[in-house]
């Protein structure tokens, strides 16, 4: 069978049930090793049954809801490569705009430390010590599948000598040799409600972690978990920065003004959200 003719059987199936037609030649480059330009160019290409059938097997997983970054086993975030697998969330690009703000706050420090909580498959951790070659970056999360994604693709960006993979119940589990030393202190934390995740595409629901997704009756909790952890944690002067659901800007700045942080700032992703809030913690708090 010729790759013309199997790609538009893929694209007929997942026509039918409303799924992303571009999913099968995103599926069919990561199967030959190429890029989608090559597909485009070698129509005629004549591949075998088993070729075949696994690419089928993988848009049939399409049309069940399974993620397509689950299938292949990879995504691009902030230019850079990353596993991911069931147990992590997959990460998105309104995340690389709360990347960009840490990145900005950190051009004029030398040899910061950041602690990342809730590090997920690594993706702010490891872009942060990519970019910002002095950074030293704390990556935590509380589940295990997590913390060896983020190692691994640590390895892979090689980072893994400024990406300190670490097992915490947000910030609970540290020790004191980490007080008063972070110059920033960031996490993409769960943010919907408990009441609104049935609601959310079967790919997101059925798929990612429930804990990267929940973030209690209101959404709110670990915002205020966080925004009370922190203090101890950060120098003096030091931020706190959160990417945030698009109509949360207002509570979490007021959580964040409740627990001694100031000089608050909130930017828009792309589609003009709100999406990242960045405070400064207070010198005396």
């Amino acid at each position: 069978m010729k790759i013309f003719e199997i790609l538009k059987k893929a694209k007929d199936e997942l026509k039918k049930y409303n799924k992303p037609l571009n999913d099968a030649e995103i599926l069919l480059a990561y199967m030959l090793k190429k890029d989608r330009t090559y597909i485009h160019a070698h129509m005629d290409l004549e591949v075998d049954d088993d070729f075949k059938n696994e690419f089928l097997n993988f848009i049939n997983q399409r049309i069940k809801g399974r993620p397509l970054q689950y299938i292949i086993g990879e995504w691009e975030f902030y230019g850079l490569k990353f596993k991911v697998k069931e147990g992590v969330l997959i990460p998105r690009p309104d995340t690389e705009i709360l990347v960009e703000k840490c990145l900005e706050l950190l051009k004029n420090i030398p040899n910061p430390k950041v602690i990342d909580i809730g590090c997920g498959s690594g993706a702010i951790s490891i872009s942060i010590a990519k970019y910002k070659e002095d950074a030293t970056v704390l990556a935590l999360d509380i589940d295990d599948i997590p913390l060896e994604i983020t190692k691994l693709n640590a390895k892979i960006n090689g980072v893994s000598d400024r990406v300190i993979v670490k097992k915490s119940d947000i910030l609970k589990n540290l020790g004191e040799e980490f007080l008063g030393k972070a110059d920033i202190i960031v996490s993409n934390p769960p943010y919907i409600k408990e009441d609104e995740i049935e609601s959310l595409m079967v790919e997101v629901k059925d798929f990612e972690p429930r804990l990267a997704l929940s973030g209690g009756e209101d959404g709110l909790y670990f915002y205020r978990q966080i925004s009370f952890q922190s203090k101890p944690y950060l120098k003096s002067g030091g931020f706190i920065a959160f990417e945030i659901g698009y109509n949360q800007a207002e509570d979490v700045k007021k959580i964040l003004i409740d627990n001694g942080f100031d000089d608050i700032k909130i930017y828009k992703d792309l589609s003009g959200l709100d999406r990242v809030v960045i405070a400064k913690k207070v010198d005396n708090a």
